[in-house]
């Protein structure tokens, strides 16, 4: 089935409204058809409590403002996020197996209440119908860096090499160290004393507000810029990674190291303490494709890139050609 082949209106990508979940949720549905209705969920209680497992009165679950999701019922819903997973769940039901139901990131329950689960490969997630690619899913290809050049075409005339400089935050269930930040500014300013060029820094909604003085701070004599989130700017993150010479990448975010691996860039991180297991695990996937490094590592100006988002739609393709489930 080609990227066309859905009627308009045939593609629902639900989420929680959360900007990691949309975005690996809209770069599937893009590269499958370029009509998409866009619905964000939020589950009154105790729905909310157990999703995505369902209970009775399951139409009640949605304020008024949700009351879109009913009939005619899409032939694709593709959902990221537990809240959308008991979406997705419950649409495939509704419209009696004749939507074909795609849940992204591991919902926690047993996968087969999906037509489709997309789990990364450090999630370690099987069945059947588990689709497992390296890292996130994400809309970067080479359009995409071409279009995010044009769209900040100022930031070609920094002095090269440009350092991109992506930070992320805590992650769940584990506070954030200020102090492996420091280290690795202070890692990236060595290596921009050595080879000169810029830095091109962009904070993340995670990153906290109580380190940006260090980062101003750290980075104050180096050319380049800090953006971070209520700056008046618009937000330079699709430039950086379109113009960037290098990635350098705190190690908590998987959605920033995939974005920054598909740009076919050096990608670089600081680990400085031991990973949660999962983390760890993408992080020697990484390693061994030669994706990410060290900071200090010398490299060759590109490398391979990781694009997993045009595989995986193939596969939903395959299955949406193939029909109706029941």
């Amino acid at each position: 089935m080609s990227a066309t082949a859905l009627p308009p209106g045939s593609c629902w990508v639900i989420t929680d409204g959360a900007a990691g979940n949309r975005r690996q949720a809209l770069a599937l549905a893009e590269a499958l058809t370029p009509s998409i209705r866009e619905f964000s969920v939020e589950l009154r209680a105790p729905w909310a409590w157990f999703a995505p497992r369902l209970l009775p009165g399951g139409r009640l679950a949605l304020s008024r403002r949700h009351a879109r999701l009913e009939a005619p019922w899409p032939a694709l819903v593709i959902g990221c996020g537990r809240a959308a997973a008991w979406a997705t769940r419950q649409v495939r039901d509704w419209s009696g197996g004749r939507t074909l139901a795609v849940q992204i990131l591991d919902p926690r329950i047993a996968p087969d209440h999906w037509d489709l689960v997309v789990a990364p490969k450090h999630d370690q997630l099987h069945g059947d119908n588990v689709l497992t690619p390296l890292g996130s899913l994400n809309p970067i290809d080479d359009t995409w860096l071409a279009d995010a050049r044009d769209a900040f075409a100022p930031f070609g005339d920094l002095p090269g090499p440009r350092v991109g400089l992506l930070l992320g935050g805590a992650r769940h269930g584990a506070a954030y160290d200020a102090s492996e930040l420091a280290a690795l500014l202070e890692a990236v300013k060595r290596r921009q004393a050595r080879e000169g060029g810029s830095v091109m820094a962009v904070a993340s909604r995670r990153t906290p507000t109580a380190v940006l003085p260090m980062v101003r701070a750290a980075l104050h004599d180096v050319p380049g810029f800090l953006w971070a989130p209520g700056d008046e700017d618009p937000n330079p993150y699709p430039g950086v990674l379109g113009w960037a010479d290098r990635l350098v990448v705190t190690p908590d975010s998987v959605n920033m190291l995939s974005e920054a691996c598909a740009t076919g860039r050096p990608v670089h991180t600081l680990v400085a303490a031991p990973l949660p297991a999962k983390l760890e695990r993408f992080h020697a996937e990484l390693r061994s494709t030669r994706r990410l490094h060290a900071i200090d590592a010398d490299t060759p100006p590109t490398q391979p890139v990781l694009r997993e988002t045009e595989r995986i739609a193939t596969q939903v393709r395959q299955h949406l050609g193939a029909g109706p489930t029941s």
